[in-house]
């Protein structure tokens, strides 16, 4: 067997199409809940819900999305680097497909709870899977653009579910049909099981592996025959020196984003939500008052903008706002990518943090749903903040060697989204005594930005070896 790992054009183009669509509809997944939330749960709680009680378990809900997600990068990450890639990946694609089919019957809050906790195991698990397929059947100069372009996957799926939600309006009454459309991407479950080809380089160490008797201790001489390492790594050895410090800078790097994300850029969607709702409910007198300045905020507000009371537009204005945000992140990180070839590893990732920074304040602090900028800057925050997702695709299955590459890049990608739902449970606890105020809590969760642009310099100046070829300068 070719111990490089070297696939057939085809096969290699087989590999990379499984790995996007993938990601992909586990984005869609992503997005489902966020543009369903408010209608979701005033059928499960009842249509007299308040408004605070709403937003608490839009927190609870993204809690078990990023538990779940984290649980689930873990679990088939290691399944990935036992079984194989492609099957982890094909199991991760049928777990959130399915259980989002599961969800369809589900009328308690706190059974939605657990299933969407369940769902995103499978979620958390298709991202290290497809990765490292994508990164062990390419050759290393088509990496760079193949990492932005598997970056940018999740974010076309959820600008998929936006124009769903655009063309086919959610309501109060109607919005258990995105479940089952969003349990579609199981036949490309059972696709991958039967049709996509494992990663050869995997097969190449599971072979070496069994042949030793399964000793992690056997080496063998790298294909660079400059370095050797164990034919099989064990789970533990991830938090061992010498991958100890590589898997905390993992950790590290993986987690700014992911909490700008869940915490920071998501919280958007239900802001543009809740204004529409209120100005649909509101009266007109305060825009007919003689004089607007007496009005108030809301009063000038709907000077400026009619509210429209048709439910199906309340939900397009969401809808569109989800496009907005994921439509800049489609463009972000397919750049991601190629900025850290180019600018270097550390100066992009500083450059990205500073920019996510700078985009997440401006849009919370001096902007309102309905102001005829918002919808731009919150596709600038998209692709700002999910510039990231093109970076790590690139690096972060640089740090770990191929025999615990799987289950290092989803720990490092993952476990962010453990100190992520810690962030959305203490919103959830602020929102209890406090009014909702999404300005507030998006300006202040946006900080995590800055957090980044100072973990990124304990980054290593070079980049490891993977058992293939020398490292290059970041």
């Amino acid at each position: 067997m070719n111990q490089a790992g070297e696939l057939s054009v085809g096969a290699r183009r087989e590999v990379l199409a499984a790995a996007f669509v993938a990601w992909m509809f586990a984005g869609l997944e992503n997005g489902l809940f966020v543009l369903i939330h408010r209608q979701m749960m005033r059928e499960l709680l009842g249509a007299a819900a308040a408004e605070s009680l709403i937003v608490q378990w839009l927190a609870w809900n993204q809690a078990a999305f990023m538990l779940g997600a984290a649980a689930g990068g873990w679990l088939f990450g290691w399944l990935g680097d036992r079984a194989g890639r492609t099957r982890a990946l094909g199991c991760s694609v049928l777990c959130y497909s399915l259980l989002t089919l599961a969800a369809w019957f589900v009328h308690d809050p706190w059974l939605m709870w657990c299933v969407r906790f369940l769902a995103m195991l499978g979620f958390g698990g298709t991202w290290p899977n497809a990765v490292s397929l994508v990164a062990e059947a390419w050759p290393g100069a088509s990496r760079p653009f193949l990492a932005g372009l598997l970056g940018t996957a999740a974010n076309v799926g959820m600008v998929l579910i936006g124009a769903i939600g655009w063309l086919q309006p959610v309501t109060d009454t109607d919005w258990r049909w995105t479940l089952l459309a969003a349990s579609s991407p199981a036949v490309i479950g059972v696709w991958i099981l039967w049709r996509v080809p494992e990663s050869r380089r995997w097969l190449h160490e599971h072979s070496l592996t069994a042949a030793s008797g399964g000793n992690p201790a056997v080496t063998e001489t790298a294909t660079a025959g400059t370095a050797t390492e164990p034919r099989s790594g064990t789970f533990g050895e991830l938090f061992r020196p010498p991958l100890l410090q590589r898997t905390l800078l993992g950790i590290a790097l993986g987690s700014v984003p992911v909490i700008g994300t869940a915490a920071n850029g998501n919280w958007i969607v239900p802001w543009s939500d809740q204004v529409a709702a209120k100005r649909a409910a509101e009266k007109p007198a305060a825009a007919d008052a003689s004089d607007p300045a007496a009005a108030g905020a809301v009063g000038q507000q709907l000077a400026k903008k009619p509210a429209s009371k048709n439910p199906a537009d309340v939900s397009r204005s969401k809808a569109l706002t989800l496009m907005s945000r994921s439509g800049g992140g489609v463009l972000g990180s397919l750049v991601g990518g190629i900025a850290a070839t180019l600018a270097g590893r550390r100066l992009s990732y500083f450059l990205i943090s500073l920019a996510s920074l700078l985009s997440s304040t401006v849009l919370f602090t001096q902007l309102t749903p309905g102001d005829p900028w918002f919808n731009t800057a919150s596709f600038l925050l998209g692709m700002f903040g999910v510039t990231y997702f093109g970076w790590l695709p690139l690096f972060l299955p640089e740090l770990f060697p191929t025999r615990v590459r799987a289950a290092g890049s989803g720990i490092a990608f993952n476990s962010g989204r453990i100190a992520a739902a810690a962030v959305t449970l203490t919103i959830a606890l602020w929102i209890q005594n406090l009014a909702v105020d999404y300005a507030r809590i998006g300006f202040f969760t946006g900080l995590i930005y800055a957090v980044g642009m100072v973990i990124i310099w304990f980054a290593p100046v070079e980049q490891p070896t993977s058992g293939a070829k020398p490292a290059k300068a970041l």
